[in-house]
């Protein structure tokens, strides 16, 4: 038997051999589980291996190649880098194990709100250290001094969010082609629809070949906002108010791409102030010409998602505000965006509960874990809503759902609406309590305006009638590097459209 003191010497010895190849076996470990093969192996989102090789993170003319866990992980030698990695291989293992990748929404996961969180803005940094190689373009160079200047706000993502995934829709925003959707109708409408009755018409644009439904919203009394005890509710949906609105008419659905680029194709302008183009007449004075509409835009303002029927987005509060200019110009009506009580009160088609459909948005909205656990009963919701729950992530045409009780289609989801009101969180508390308030048109000044209806991004608790929200302008351009920032188009928010209005001309009568 050894003595005891090499008996302690040789623990020490095997102990200290035994962590070196601790130590080895974990470094080829993490090693082998950061190559591309292995990542490849398990991750079950589709065409990540061939969206990668086609992106200028592996063809690019340099042929260095960015591997996975450089962009996926903090950069390596850091601490921070190893935490992550086992929190990241604990939900790819979970996700690999339980989760059905047929029933997940890879759209959405390409948005950048979900791609911030699988990637590193440090390991950007860590390759890309000099923002300002020579070869870099006056643009490129503006963009960066932006960032520079606005690092707090702006993530590399905002701009370069397919530089590690080829994507065709990026491909087609760098294409785009105004003439693509910008064309010469063939056939024209001569006049606009005439209203004799208060009753479901077509109304035509004279010179273009758009039509689209109005629907009558009859006059009546309401109490706008929701009750405190209502799942979902936010502190600026109250207290709640009767309210009073004369009849008016809608559109049946939101102004639609058709509908925008007819206004678009005849008002464009490059570099025109925004008051209109003159002309001088035969006596000397100058007259407007028309109305000026939005420059062309940066890149495909559809998204990829198509044209046609589909709710026109992208577009800024001022720039639905002047189409409802044009429209009013082109058809001799009086067009304008609804008051926030007026779209409340046809959004609920003359019910008081959540939704103008039965349901109980706790059983629906994915904020609360069980549903998201073990699902929820949402055939209801879905055939009147698109919403996060059914939108794979992107807008839907009109057809997809049913009409609310006056024949309106998707009032609540699809996407969020501009309302004339300036948003105010306790503007219901500026009405008098225990009057009723006639034909409400919102505070008297503002900075932001209301949106209403939630869109295709939006849980349920969001697309209740009376949830309400607001633009965020400064924010929606934070990516916009132009001096100054565009009136026209937004470059950081793709769920917010519009519908018009028609006051009754016989109101008074």
């Amino acid at each position: 038997m050894l003595p005891k003191n090499r008996r302690y010497s040789a623990l020490l010895l095997y102990g200290f051999l035994l962590g070196v190849i601790f130590i080895i076996l974990s470094s080829r470990l993490m090693d082998y589980t950061s190559t591309d093969e292995f990542c490849m192996s398990c991750h079950v989102h589709p065409h990540a291996e061939e969206s990668w090789r086609l992106s200028t993170h592996y063809d690019n003319p340099s042929g260095v190649v960015t591997h996975c866990v450089e962009c996926h992980l903090p950069p390596k030698g850091s601490f921070r880098h190893y935490t992550e990695k086992a929190i990241t291989g604990a939900r790819d293992v979970y996700g690999f194990i339980f989760k059905d990748p047929d029933q997940i929404n890879w759209d959405a996961k390409k948005h950048i709100s979900q791609a911030v969180k699988h990637t590193y803005e440090e390991s950007c940094i860590s390759c890309h250290q000099n923002l300002f190689p020579l070869q870099l373009t006056e643009e490129g160079m503006h963009a960066h001094l932006y960032y520079e200047e606005n690092r707090e706000d702006l993530n590399c993502l905002n701009c370069h969010l397919h530089v590690g995934h080829y994507s065709e829709h990026a491909q087609e925003m760098i294409d785009f082609g105004f003439e693509q959707v910008v064309q010469e109708p063939e056939e024209v409408y001569e006049s606009s629809a005439i209203v004799v009755e208060f009753d479901r018409f077509t109304e035509t644009i004279p010179d273009t070949d758009v039509s689209f439904d109005m629907l009558p919203v009859p006059g009546g009394r309401f109490t706008i906002g929701s009750p405190e005890n209502e799942p979902g509710r936010r502190e600026d949906e109250g207290p709640r108010r009767e309210v009073e609105l004369s009849p008016f008419f809608m559109s049946e659905i939101e102004v639609s791409w058709d509908m925008y680029m007819a206004f678009f194709r005849e008002t464009m302008s490059e570099g025109r102030l925004d008051q209109g183009s003159f002309v001088q007449t035969t006596d000397g004075d100058n007259q407007l010409d028309g109305i000026t509409g939005p420059t062309p835009p940066w890149g495909s303002p559809d998204q990829g998602w198509g044209y046609g029927d589909r709710p026109a987005i992208t577009m800024t509060w001022h720039a639905a505000n002047t189409f409802c200019k044009w429209l009013s110009q082109k058809t001799g009506k009086s067009y304008r965006l609804p008051t926030e009580a007026e779209w409340e009160f046809a959004a609920r088609g003359g019910t008081d509960s959540p939704y103008f459909f039965e349901g109980n948005p706790r059983d629906f909205t994915r904020e609360r874990f069980f549903n998201r656990l073990f699902g929820a009963d949402t055939t209801n919701i879905n055939s009147y809503v698109i919403y996060e729950g059914n939108s794979y992530a992107r807008t839907q045409n009109p057809s997809a759902v049913r009409p609310n009780p006056y024949g309106l289609r998707n009032m609540l989801g699809n996407v969020w609406e501009f309302c004339s009101d300036y948003y105010a969180p306790d503007a219901y508390a500026e009405y008098p309590a225990g009057e009723v308030i006639k034909d409400p048109r919102g505070p008297s000044q503002g900075t932001e305006r209301v949106i209403r209806g939630g869109s295709f991004s939006s849980d349920a608790y969001q697309v209740r009638s009376a949830s309400r929200s607001h633009t965020r302008h400064d924010a929606w351009l934070i990516t916009d590097p132009q001096i100054p920032k565009s009136i026209w188009w937004y470059s950081d928010v793709f769920d917010v459209g519009f519908r018009v209005v028609l006051e009754w001309p016989h109101n008074d009568e």
